[in-house]
């Protein structure tokens, strides 16, 4: 059964873009038919969902892309995700009481990378210079744009977060959110724009936007200086990859999940789910059971690679896969998912964009709960995240808060390739959703040979580790009864994006150029191209 979400697959040759809002797909489309490339179009659609999509994303997080270009036929991974600050403490927080970091605290602020990434990719990759990518964000932060109905209802759910002091008013309308066809205007953030695009990465860190920011944590609580930000760098990597069924499947690798996504589909290759069949209980169950696997390795392992203590190479090996695989039944649920241990060998935007030339960007920005951790630097109308608080305070966990540290990150930007050529330019946002949403997206195009649109329509599940497993009310009830034979415990909701995920892919044939899209339905998912 596939979601009728009544749009079709968007077919084009000279670029495409699909993102969570049909504002800044169209900001990305005008750098392409402008002579940008599809890195331009990516940091423009991502600067405008900064305006336009506030409570998910902006300068004040992180960002994750993958690059593909074609010249090089090869797969660049972006980190620009921030550190824990120098004077970071968890002894201070539990000293206090706490068990974990409060996502409403200036605790949870780590350095905001997003701004190093957008400059990062631009100057290397792109064709325009900066502070033409960010025309569109200003303009439509300067003189207002209308607020859509899915986004008025995000800023309502979360307008109590900015209420709590007075700098949030830089993102209300007369103390409140806007309401849906409102027009909105933000002139501090249009200011802010404008400084990064005369300045770059250089004047958000270095400048006076960098000491505002960390003097305004510093004034809530929190532990950033204008050293931390001084000291900020993002970095280009090498991307994680595994081979399924032919299709070798990129990720940024840790302190990103994208392992978690690796992970899934190598448990989900020892099974034949073509053959069990497209949305059965026997599908879904061996689905959600390499879920439940690889989460639980994920999230217990994964951290600032450079303190992990196992070796991503381990985690998304075949030979590792082959002995979890094991623990899966046919019949029923597995116990309680244990944590794995490799033997060594010795609320988040989305969006995609490929140009005509086949050079491709996916790309991920967030601020990780809606509004962050609802914090505005005043004067700025800078949302800063709450990223930081997926820290533990336990000292036994990897992931555990120290100085200078980055965080387990959910964000996840994907790609796929065959043959040595660019295939997908993919995604799926929405926390822990992402690996997952991933993960069966391609299964629905790869097993099942579903185009674009129909696999983000497809229903989706979502394993919520302690919180059962949520399932969509579209799934037919006979599939849901028989899954709950099996002993998995469902909590069936409607389609929503907050809890499923929003996906945005790009397929692109090597042979002729042809681009095709599909965008998300649950949301204002937007694809076009020319």
């Amino acid at each position: 059964m596939v979601f009728n979400s009544r749009r079709s697959t968007v077919m084009a040759r000279k670029g495409m873009v699909a993102t969570s809002q049909p504002l800044a797909s169209m900001a990305g489309l005008r750098m392409m038919m402008e002579g940008g490339n599809a890195i331009d179009a990516a940091v423009a659609s991502a600067a405008v969902l900064n305006v336009v999509e506030p409570a998910s994303t902006g300068v004040g997080g992180d960002v994750f892309a993958l690059v593909w270009m074609a010249k090089d036929k090869k797969v660049v991974a972006l980190n620009a995700s921030g550190r824990s600050g120098a004077a970071s403490s968890a002894d201070e927080l539990t000293s206090q009481g706490l068990t974990a970091i409060s996502s409403d605290s200036a605790y949870s602020v780590t350095v905001p990378g997003a701004v190093s990434g957008w400059d990062e990719i631009v100057s290397r990759f792109g064709k325009m210079p900066l502070s033409r990518v960010l025309e569109p964000a200003i303009e439509y932060a300067s003189v207002g744009f209308p607020v859509s109905e899915i986004i008025s209802g995000q800023w309502a759910n979360n307008a109590h977060k900015l209420q709590r002091f007075p700098s949030g008013g830089e993102l209300l309308k007369d103390g409140r959110a806007p309401r849906a066809g409102e027009v909105m205007k933000m002139p501090e953030l249009a200011e802010t724009m404008r400084t990064i695009a005369e300045g770059g990465a250089e004047a958000f860190y270095k400048g006076k936007l960098g000491e505002r920011i960390a003097a305004y944590v510093r004034e809530r609580g929190g532990w950033l200086t204008a050293e931390d930000m001084a000291s900020h760098l993002p970095t280009l990597e090498e991307p994680i990859s595994t081979e399924y069924r032919g299709v070798t499947v990129w990720q940024c690798p840790p302190n990103s999940q994208g392992v978690n996504t690796l992970m899934a589909l190598n448990l989900v290759e020892g099974f034949d789910v073509k053959h069990m069949g497209f949305q059965t209980a026997d599908t879904y169950h061996h689905l959600i059971e390499s879920v439940r696997l690889a989460l639980t390795d994920g999230m217990h392992h994964v951290t600032d690679p450079a303190r992990m203590n196992v070796a991503t190479e381990d985690l998304i090996s075949k030979a590792y896969a082959e002995e979890r695989r094991k623990l899966i039944r046919p019949d029923r649920v597995m116990d309680p998912a244990p944590v794995g241990w490799p033997q060594p060998k010795c609320d988040t935007v989305y969006l995609t964009c490929v140009d005509g030339e086949g050079n491709a960007c996916s790309f991920i920005n967030s601020v990780y709960m809606g509004f962050g951790c609802g914090l505005v630097v005043p004067g700025t109308g800078i949302v800063l995240h709450s990223r930081g608080a997926s820290f533990s305070l336990d000292a036994e966990r990897p992931n555990f808060l120290e100085p200078n540290k980055r965080p387990f990150h959910t964000l996840i930007p994907g790609m796929a390739t065959k043959q040595g050529e660019l295939w997908l330019s993919y995604g799926v946002m929405g926390t822990v959703q992402q690996a997952q949403g991933q993960m069966q997206v391609l299964v629905n195009m790869i097993d099942f040979g579903l185009s674009p649109q129909a696999a983000v329509d497809a229903p989706r599940f979502s394993v919520r580790l302690g919180e059962g497993i949520g399932i969509e009310d579209i799934v037919p009830e006979a599939v849901i009864g028989d899954l709950r034979a099996r002993g998995h415990e469902l909590v069936v909701r409607e389609p929503h994006p907050l809890f499923f995920g929003g996906g945005q892919i790009i397929e692109r044939d090597a042979e002729t150029g042809v681009l095709k899209a599909g965008s998300e339905p649950r949301n204002d998912g937007f694809a076009v191209g020319w």
